[in-house]
This record gives structure tokens, C-alpha cells and sequence, in this order.
């Protein structure tokens, strides 16, 4: 597997972690990082982002936490088993939902609705 392409954006008013953790999760989420694949070390991308270490270190904090990834000393950060599962991936979506609806100021009923709404289109 080729390195993944992860890119931060100052301009977009999101914490550089973030950017970094959500991109990583999408990709374990979409497949495009499986089980077992290895993350670059955190001096390594934090050289090519142009961030501290301890920015990359967060992310990927945040992603073991998440159960998307595991630390191994020696190993390096890896894809954990299982993490494609679709709780975890449906967990990081809502997550983003939550995130964005709170920035936007939509209080958790109409939330809430909307994902009702979407559920009702599904099933029907």
C-alpha cells in the first residue's frame, strides 16, 4: 500500500488534528486503509504537514480512542482488526453530523428529526 495522501487546509477553520484524524478515519472507513496497514510515523508526517509532532500525536490519540487504530511500540500505528466495522463507521459519520450541526447552530431536536427524515427515505 502507498503512503496515503493527507493534506491540511489552514484556511478551513478546522483544528489541524482534526483534519488529520478525519481524513484517516474516512479512509479506514471507505477501505482505502484496511487491517493491519501502517500509518506514517508521527515525526514523518508531521515533517510533511508542517506541524508539530504533538499535532499528528492528538490525531492519532483520537483515532486509537475511536478504536480505529492500535499504538505498538516497535509496530508503529496500525489499522486495528475490525475497524472497518460498520458501528465504527457509522459512529465517525455521526460524529461529523453532530460536529458540523453544532457549528452551524441546529439545536440536537432538529438533529435529531433530520435523522429520522433520512431514515424514513431509507426504508420506504
Amino acid at each position: 500500500m502507498s503512503s496515503p495522501r493527507i493534506t491540511v487546509d489552514e484556511s478551513m477553520g478546522v483544528a489541524p488534528y482534526e483534519q488529520v484524524r478525519d481524513q484517516f478515519a474516512d479512509l479506514i472507513a471507505s477501505g482505502e486503509l484496511a487491517e493491519g496497514d501502517k500509518l506514517p510515523t508521527v515525526r514523518g508526517l508531521a515533517a510533511d504537514l508542517v506541524l508539530a509532532p504533538g499535532t499528528v500525536a492528538r490525531a492519532y490519540k483520537e483515532l486509537e480512542a475511536q478504536g480505529l487504530v492500535v499504538s505498538r511500540s516497535r509496530a508503529g500505528t496500525v489499522v486495528a482488526p475490525r475497524a472497518q466495522s460498520v458501528e465504527i463507521a457509522l459512529r465517525h459519520l455521526a460524529d461529523s453530523l453532530v460536529q458540523r450541526a453544532v457549528e452551524a447552530g441546529v439545536d440536537d431536536a432538529a438533529v435529531l428529526s433530520i435523522v429520522r427524515a433520512a431514515l424514513g427515505d431509507v426504508r420506504r
